[in-house]
């Protein structure tokens, strides 16, 4: 019987990408001088999973990559060796490369086997105590024996099949049979009894050395399994080599195997000291490691999103039952209301648990910027201390996978803008290492992630001056919040230099879009010679939200409430007319354009006049205007359903719900509508 193993690859894929994140992050918080062990501990046990991973599914040159790694870790954290610089340079390259052959496997990507070949090179000189680039070995290296030589393959009959020795540690005799049952569906099988505590099976097969793993994994760890070579009894009284250890278990032989054609033996490593353990075994399990698996299930997001998508559907179904009751009498249907009551409880604290299902730690994000900061940093010539602060704050998954790019960018200017070269920060009598701060928190319904450094600040008469240069509608007074958003125009930078990192003026109006187009908003504090902070401010979820509905004519739309700040009803002396530009509307000396929610979706309203009807207050990206409609309906939680792909994109519409009546109730997109505003009243007398 053969196993196709690749139905447990995309398994391998997540736990090794999990595992490479997680060795990034730990050392990139090495202390050099000082490793903590613990924390070398796991990074070896990082390295040693992914290696026995890759060796159970046949991906040879994984395994040699990790293997290099493992020894050179191993001996580091037993003391062997100090832990320098180069060494977590190299581990990064090699985390690096790890990366590119796991997508190589996953994706069909392409692998640059030249970097592949540098890496490997790079650990072998270093585990000979050798700095890469150096002409001799660091003073005090311990001496490396010789690669071991090669040995003859093993032996392999005219059928192409090959004898396997597997040695069990000590299992309850039914898994034995069971096993030996197992492997009897592979070839021909002798099994003998060493003692009380092992068992032995001779295999005669074709089959790989994996396939065999795989069909021992069922019954036992094949951290504990012993695979070895046998040769064949005919050859046996001929002389033949003694049977060659494959990697599983303890190794005994004091020569590596050199694989059959047929067999996917793991790569031998020319440096790695004669008898040194090798282990190709799956994941080993440590206590802190059992806990969490014991803790977690893997679950596809499909599977989340349609659990979220049905709750929404309980939820609709529960405002309609609502609807339907509020007409009857509370005294003859007290019990059905009581009833109908503990129903919309149990709704809303369910649709609560399911959507926290779908919260993630920013960390996913955050993970992601250390090593970034490092790698540019030295490419700048700065010095950067990095902090984040709230990685355990949560938000919607599919908020955090699109705030990742902004988010990148905005560090990255921090790193090459904000923070100034040492020599500077020094004269102006700051620590020659700046500091850049990544860090989420809970704001009411919103989380406010912020970027901040303590660089040279924003320069606002060299903005206004690029400003003026690009012909923007600015002047020296502007308040210094204005001025800032000036850098979120398209093509604007105030560079001197162009480099392959910024300064071409692309991408910061991008970030300020994408954010918007979350729900998101963007404002910039920054002190001259102090340093500079960005916020960013974004719902906790998309799927549901908070909103107002609002009539006109038949229709009923629904306003988010995060951009509602009052309604009112105006007098008619507050409204005014604009020459060629629409109305306008006086609230509290301020005059805000007016937008008749009915000429934009060309309805019949009941009322025409501002005076008669309601006029509610929206802001977004701090613009105000007035959206005119006939009455307000309410204010309820909605379930909110993509249009885009049920119906077509609308514009001045960002998604759509179905109201407790079974009618469908458009969600207006605040700031397209504000923006289309701003373009048809541009009178800068008033705003």
């Amino acid at each position: 019987m053969t196993i196709d193993m690749s139905q447990f690859y995309q398994v391998f894929f997540d736990e090794a990408d999990e595992l490479l994140a997680e060795m990034e992050k730990l050392l990139l918080a090495l202390d050099v001088s000082a490793p903590d062990s613990e924390d070398l501990n796991a990074i070896f046990r990082a390295a040693h999973s992914i290696k026995g991973g890759a060796a159970t599914f046949a991906f040879t040159d994984i395994t040699e990559v990790t293997h290099m790694l493992e020894s050179l870790l191993d001996r580091i954290r037993k003391g062997e060796m100090a832990l320098t610089p180069e060494h977590v340079d190299a581990f990064l390259v090699a985390k690096d490369v790890l990366t590119m052959q796991m997508d190589g496997h996953h994706h069909g990507s392409s692998v640059d086997q030249t970097a592949v070949d540098s890496v490997c090179q790079r650990l072998k000189a270093l585990s000979q105590g050798i700095v890469a680039d150096a002409p001799a070995a660091a003073p005090g290296a311990p001496a490396v024996a010789a690669a071991p030589d090669p040995v003859a393959a093993p032996v392999v009959d005219a059928d192409g099949n090959c004898r396997f020795r597997i040695e069990l540690p000590d299992v309850p005799q039914k898994d034995v049979d069971a096993l030996a049952a197992e492997l009897g569906l592979l070839g021909t099988i002798e099994q003998e009894t060493l003692d009380d505590k092992r068992a032995v099976f001779i295999l005669t097969t074709g089959e790989s050395q994996d396939n065999i793993v795989a069909i021992c994994s069922f019954v036992l760890d094949p951290d504990d399994l012993k695979i070895t070579y046998d040769a064949a009894p005919a050859a046996a009284s001929a002389g033949a080599a003694p049977a060659e250890d494959l990697g599983y278990g303890i190794f005994e032989p004091e020569k590596n195997p050199a694989a059959a054609p047929h067999v996917a033996a793991p790569a031998v490593d020319a440096a790695v000291p004669t008898g040194e353990v090798k282990n190709y075994g799956r994941r080993a399990t440590d206590k802190e490691g059992a806990s969490q698996e014991s803790s977690s299930i893997r679950v596809s997001v499909e599977k989340v999103d349609q659990l979220i998508n049905l709750v929404g559907e309980l939820v609709i179904t529960q405002a309609m039952i609502e609807q339907r009751i509020a007409a009857l009498d509370p005294l003859h249907h007290e019990r059905l209301l009581n009833s109908a009551g503990q129903l919309a409880r149990n709704t809303r604290d369910l649709q609560e648990a399911v959507m926290s299902i779908r919260m993630m730690p920013m960390d996913y994000v955050f993970s992601r910027f250390p090593r970034m900061v490092r790698d540019l940093a030295a490419k700048l010539g700065k010095k950067v201390e990095f902090v984040t602060r709230g990685a355990a704050t949560e938000l919607d998954k599919g908020l955090i996978e699109r705030i990742v790019d902004p988010l990148t960018h905005l560090v990255r200017n921090s790193v090459d803008h904000g923070i100034e070269m040492p020599d500077k920060r020094k004269v102006s009598g700051k620590a020659e290492a700046g500091k850049l701060v990544l860090s989420a928190a809970h704001q009411g319904g919103n989380i406010v992630i912020e970027v901040s450094d303590d660089g040279g600040g924003l320069n606002r008469d060299r903005i206004l001056a690029k400003a003026k240069s690009q012909g923007l509608p600015v002047s020296d007074t502007m308040p210094d919040a204005d001025v800032w958003q000036l850098i979120f125009a398209p093509g604007f930078s105030t560079a001197e230099v162009v480099t392959d990192v910024s300064g071409r003026g692309v991408g910061m109006d991008v970030v300020k879009r994408n954010i918007t187009a979350m729900g998101g908003t963007v404002d910039i504090r920054s002190i001259p010679g102090t340093g500079t902070t960005i916020a960013i401010s974004l719902p906790l979820t998309l799927a549901i939200l908070d909103g107002m509905s609002v009539k006109v004519g038949e229709e009923i739309y629904i306003l988010p409430l995060g951009y509602v700040i009052e309604s009112l009803q105006p007098a008619a002396v507050d409204v005014k007319e604009v020459a060629g530009q629409g109305k306008v509307v006086k609230v509290r000396e301020e005059y805000l354009p007016l937008i008749p929610l009915y000429q934009i979706f060309a309805i019949d309203p009941r009322f025409e006049d501002p005076s008669q009807g309601i006029i509610v207050i929206l802001e977004s990206d701090g613009k105000k205007a007035a959206l005119l409609v006939d009455s307000l309906v309410g204010q309820q939680q909605v379930v909110v359903k993509n249009l885009e792909s049920n119906f077509r994109k609308v514009a001045g519409i960002s998604g759509a719900t179905i109201l407790g009546d079974g009618g469908v109730s458009l969600i207006l997109d605040v700031s397209a509508l504000l923006r289309s505003s701003r373009q048809l009243n541009a009178d800068p007398v008033f705003f």
